[in-house]
């Protein structure tokens, strides 16, 4: 289930890390960036509005700073007006601060008009990206992407970030051949210095957590528990009420992450930007305090859209609800958001285990809306991207555009196609898929004893390593009384459980509850769970955190 074949994938070394010259394009990138420096030409950064590309953003701004480059700025398309990636008009916009280079980070694989444009006025383009390519790459002057053809990087998982880092100790090895830190008088930068900034990217953005990975995560972890994390992510800690002395991978993907993810859903993600390029604590606090209101803002329009979402699937014909769902969930409504698609389309997945995909309207306030965005989640043995590209040369002219990975992806069509494309995706994705694709397959490490149910194991496992995609934390299943239930914050469920054939009880919590599937008090459930440890004003006890209701 994780992949483990040898004690040394456990180790958490920097030394352990794949080399950066087995990345292609990297040293192409670092060359044309240390002629940047050299001649102090204007860096403009151009990223994605999600958590890996604010991370990435800031990350590559901080790195040049601290290598002497005095002119580099960062511009982050706003999702509703120029969409995702190197666009030609975020170019044109990008031309008015007069670059002499372009970096794209967490984007740009898939910008081949976007990049031509940037040629034609001039400006030199290194895209950075970790996104699969198309058949046709852009004309950039340099690519670092670990997914393009005739790459050799054994990891193909980094995240935009883990690249933007490569190419930066890239660019620190190549100043230090040259002699340029002594010749301007500049320190040579510690780059671990920003792991922090990776970590939180790596796994915001819901990457496989290899041990290249885990590496990268587990060090910028131990950075944050060593009170050496940069004052963005302490702020976003301290408003999202968690402890970064004691910080683990769940912290970022469900506290910090979602919080910058926010911003680049509802609003501009220069907000989170600026958050993790604040170096002043009382102006980081600011901006993180202002992205934890649009977090509390996503969540009520998220929980609005759900509903919704359950009330249009209970209106498909009752034998697809009960027993033949289609093979791909398609849902649309005009009021739905553009920013929050992409979550609304998980928790559909994590309902039904389908792939999902949800959309809304490309342009907000329009009354006649011609064109649809969707956002795609998917299930394990079904390749949504790829899925994507079958449709696409299938029935050209449908998708007007699509980009993403295994898991998920986006997509661009015309609203009065929705339903052939609906039939499409169905049609190639039954085609690609058996029955026993959609059965869920629910892995468990085993029973615990009574003696297992312990505070002191469940730190060890806490610790034990950075737990994430495809890396999951130990996980359990036993049989459990339930003594006591009760609903808080009117959708998770806090219980009180007795294992089956003990004498002691244990708390337990499961988030986002399906309350309308759970058993009354008295009555022995069958439950997949993690042992955690609960942390509550300053005092610690064993908590199980529900994973899923067998039976």
């Amino acid at each position: 289930m994780r992949g483990i074949d040898h004690p040394d994938e456990l180790q958490f070394s920097l030394k352990y890390l794949h080399p950066v010259s087995m990345l292609k394009g990297v040293q192409k990138a670092s060359r044309l960036l240390v002629a940047a420096l050299e001649q102090q030409q204007k860096i403009l950064v151009i990223g994605d509005f999600d958590a890996d590309g604010a991370t990435s953003s800031a990350l590559a701004v901080r790195c040049l700073q601290a290598m002497g480059c005095q002119q580099v700025d960062y511009l982050v398309p706003n999702r509703f007006e120029y969409g995702y990636g190197l666009t030609p008009e975020i170019v044109v916009e990008a031309s008015k601060r007069k670059p002499h280079l372009i970096i794209t980070v967490d984007n740009g694989i898939s910008s081949i008009k976007g990049v031509d444009k940037a040629k034609s006025l001039g400006i030199s383009v290194v895209v950075t990206d970790h996104h699969l390519p198309a058949k046709k790459l852009p004309d950039a002057d340099a690519i670092v992407n670990p997914n393009q053809p005739g790459d050799n990087f054994p990891s193909k998982n980094l995240a935009g970030v883990g690249v933007v880092f490569y190419l930066m100790l890239a660019l620190k090895s190549r100043l230090q051949k040259t002699g340029y830190f002594t010749a301007n008088n500049l320190a040579e930068p510690n780059l671990s210095k920003y792991l922090d900034l990776v970590a939180l990217g790596t796994v915001a953005d819901v990457v496989t957590l290899d041990q290249n990975n885990r590496i990268l995560v587990e060090q910028g972890l131990r950075r944050m528990r060593s009170g050496n994390a940069c004052a963005g992510i302490k702020a976003l800690f301290q408003v999202a009420k968690r402890n970064i002395n004691t910080a683990v991978s769940a912290d970022l993907g469900f506290a910090c992450g979602p919080r910058l993810n926010a911003a680049g859903r509802l609003d501009d993600m220069s907000l989170g930007i600026e958050c993790l390029l604040a170096d002043d604590e009382s102006l980081a606090l600011e901006y993180a305090l202002a992205l934890d209101d649009l977090n509390t803002e996503r969540r009520a329009i998220e929980e609005n859209m759900r509903a919704e979402a359950i009330t249009l699937l209970q209106e498909l014909d009752e034998h697809q609800i009960s027993a033949d769902l289609p093979p791909v969930i398609c849902l649309y409504k005009e009021t739905w958001h553009q920013g929050v698609i992409g979550i609304l389309a998980a928790r559909i997945r994590e309902r039904y285990n389908r792939p999902s995909i949800v959309f809304a309207p490309a342009e907000t306030g329009e009354k006649d809306v011609k064109e649809i965005k969707g956002s795609a989640r998917s299930i394990p043995g079904i390749h949504i991207r790829d899925i994507l590209d079958e449709v696409a040369s299938t029935y050209p002219g449908l998708l007007e555009k699509f980009g993403g990975h295994a898991m998920a992806a986006g997509l661009t069509l015309e609203r009065q196609r929705l339903d052939e494309f609906t039939q499409a995706i169905c049609k190639i994705t039954k085609k690609n898929s058996s029955k026993e694709t959609f059965e869920e397959i629910c892995h468990s490490d085993g029973k615990l004893q009574a003696a297992d149910f312990d505070l002191k194991q469940a730190y060890e496992l806490r610790f034990a390593a950075p737990w994430g995609q495809n890396f999951p934390a130990p996980i359990f299943d036993n049989h459990f009384t339930i003594i006591n239930k009760r609903i808080i914050r009117s959708r998770h469920l806090k219980l009180l459980l007795r294992p089956k054939g003990f004498e002691r009880t244990v708390p337990a919590i499961i988030f986002n509850a399906e309350l309308d599937q759970w058993p009354a008090e008295g009555e022995v459930v069958h439950l997949l769970y993690r042992l955690e440890v609960n942390e509550y004003q300053g005092s610690y006890s064993l908590q199980l955190l529900i994973d899923k209701l067998l039976a």
